[in-house]
């Protein structure tokens, strides 16, 4: 059992954290306050080639795994950008895996070099108001007429819809009573311009990651051509399936790396302050909690690690590749949270000042715990896949 990374590994690792130096604390502050999309940030990563890091070498990508990305985002995250600068990329690496594995060969080279050279950007459109968690009950609707399909509805907390020009989107093509009981079909997948005559983007005032825009979306008589339609119609949700377990390695990830950034600020800020005499990081108080924190983030760095590799590799099959991912994301995001709200508390009054970070960082934590799944309905999975328990939902 080896734990070392490779030598490429190390070498993106330490390329990334290079590349991402360029955009400092005061950077992100700026993005957070102003709401402003980090477009530059954007720029920078696909002129430098990351953007297509897990995408097919023959469409302009890397041909990298998901371990490679999540050493990247992770990278990202821990440099200080934490979820605003993750969230402005990360579409790129997960959301078009659906169109790598099911799309044709003249959708790829139609879709992917693109999005990797990042003159296209993409939202990832399946959320809507009404189901949540329960995507086979989705109420959008994808009508045909002949070599169109023509699209209503609503989705909600659609990131980048704002600044986006394509959009994966997840509707019903087979009303909801015409499907058998049970069965994942009826949904179909589209990757598809953004007709802003036909598609209204509302943009969520929320607590974190300003940054990176969340919206909802509403839909109107959008005409998306057959060819942009992924696959075989009806069978949309078993192609979003294999996105699903990469997005979460990825957050956890993220998750992983914004804990690191807080912790690190914490630590910085406890050897310099200095009350009654002696720095407070001279204190067991205040160095237990950081030093637990530190371990968390260590293990769940190993269960991120572990995750992406039993996905890259395949042969332990979907059920073990989905019960990695999900405890991956569970554990990490916890931990994250934990580490923010350790280096809040660490910094006393000041963690409540916006101009040391930690404060955004707790904000932003929160992402990690409620999306891209719910840590109920992870454990949910965790206790029916791996435990043999009976399915509660």
């Amino acid at each position: 059992m080896d734990f070392a990374l490779g030598d490429e590994q190390i070498a993106i690792r330490d390329a990334v954290k290079k590349l991402a130096a360029r955009f400092d604390a005061e950077y992100w502050r700026r993005r957070d306050a102003a709401g402003e999309f980090p477009a530059d940030f954007h720029r920078a990563f696909a002129e430098a080639g990351w953007l297509g890091i897990a995408m097919p070498a023959e469409f302009g990508g890397a041909g990298l795994g998901i371990l490679e990305a999540a050493l990247l985002m992770m990278t990202v995250a821990e440099s200080g950008a934490g979820f605003s600068g993750c969230s402005a990329i990360h579409m790129n690496i997960f959301g078009l895996h659906p169109v790598v594995v099911f799309g044709s060969d003249t959708q790829k080279r139609r879709f992917l070099p693109p999005l990797i050279a990042g003159q296209d950007r993409a939202c990832f459109a399946v959320t809507e108001p009404n189901t949540g968690l329960n995507t086979l009950k989705l109420k959008t609707k994808a009508e045909r007429r002949g070599d169109r399909y023509v699209v209503h509805g609503q989705k909600l907390w659609i990131s980048t819809a704002q600044v986006a020009n394509k959009m994966l989107l997840l509707a019903r093509t087979t009303p909801e009573d015409e499907v058998p009981k049970g069965s994942a079909s009826g949904l179909s997948l589209f990757y598809t311009d953004i007709d802003r005559a036909r598609v209204e983007v509302r943009e969520i005032d929320k607590m974190g990651r300003a940054a990176v825009d969340s919206n909802q979306v509403f839909i109107d008589g959008l005409e998306i051509p057959a060819e942009d339609r992924i696959g075989a119609e009806g069978e949309g949700f078993r192609y979003i399936l294999h996105g699903m377990n990469p997005e979460r390695v990825l957050v956890a990830a993220e998750a992983v790396g914004l804990g690191r950034a807080a912790l690190a600020r914490a630590a910085a800020y406890a050897k310099e302050r200095v009350v009654f005499g002696r720095p407070i990081g001279q204190n067991q108080g205040i160095q237990h909690p950081l030093a637990e924190r530190w371990i968390e983030l260590e293990a769940a760095e190993l269960m991120v690690l572990k995750a992406a590799w039993t996905y890259d590799r395949h042969e332990a099959g979907a059920a073990a590749a989905g019960t990695a991912a999900n405890a991956a994301k569970f554990f990490a995001a916890e931990s994250c949270f934990r580490a923010c709200e350790t280096a809040v508390m660490t910094l006393g009054g000041m963690g409540y000042a916006k101009e040391y970070d930690v404060e955004r960082y707790l904000r932003e934590s929160f992402i990690a715990r409620i999306a891209p799944v719910s840590p109920h309905m992870i454990l949910n999975f965790i206790a029916e896949k791996a435990l043999g328990l009976p399915k509660s939902y």
